[in-house]
């Protein structure tokens, strides 16, 4: 039931996000749209803004479906791509307002996810370090992340397969030299 309740205020959220923006809807318009108390959304959540970063761990979390290996990798940065989009007004909207640090985050722990299971496939085997298996999948966490935010920042316009693509041949390989550049380091 407390999933449900979590749910349906993230429906009412991005319903109230197409009418106004993030800083003009209150707990209260959300509670009588849902029909529940405030007590029972401060049972959920600590604040409209806790609210917002729940909803995008929580579609991020669904976009990723387990595409976390290197054969798959592409097609999850896809589906957080298309998450992104099918949500452009809420993100837009939450993008453009003093929280904009939700979405840094939101993508940061996705892409993060993504990446670190890549890597972690990748140097399997290997004397790499769990230290040096995080700095890598950070440096390209940092890289996706920043694309990202350049793709919501400019209105998520441009053809968002075309970046996954150009992503894909920029990385291609260097995730296996960076775990190679550091294996050979460790001798």
């Amino acid at each position: 039931m407390s999933n449900l309740t979590k749910l349906a205020l993230e429906q009412s959220l991005k319903r109230f996000l197409l009418k106004k923006p993030l800083d003009k809807i209150t707990i209260k318009d959300l509670t009588d749209d849902v029909g529940i108390s405030r007590m029972s959304f401060y049972y959920h959540f600590k604040d409209i803004y806790d609210l917002v970063e729940w909803s995008c761990i929580y579609d991020a979390t669904n976009a990723l479906k387990g595409n976390k290996t290197y054969d798959t990798w592409q097609e999850g940065l896809t589906s957080i791509f298309e998450a992104v989009l099918q949500n452009k007004p809420f993100i837009l909207n939450v993008y453009h307002t003093t929280t904009q640090d939700s979405i840094e985050r939101f993508l940061f722990t996705t892409v993060h996810d993504l990446i670190l299971g890549v890597v972690r496939e990748k140097a399997q085997g290997t004397n790499i370090s769990e230290e040096q298996i995080q700095f890598i999948a950070d440096f390209y966490k940092y890289s996706f992340v920043g694309i990202m935010l350049d793709w919501i920042g400019k209105g998520m316009n441009e053809d968002y397969n075309e970046i996954v693509y150009n992503m894909a041949n920029t990385l291609h390989g260097s995730i296996a030299n960076s775990i190679s550049n550091f294996t050979n380091e460790a001798k």
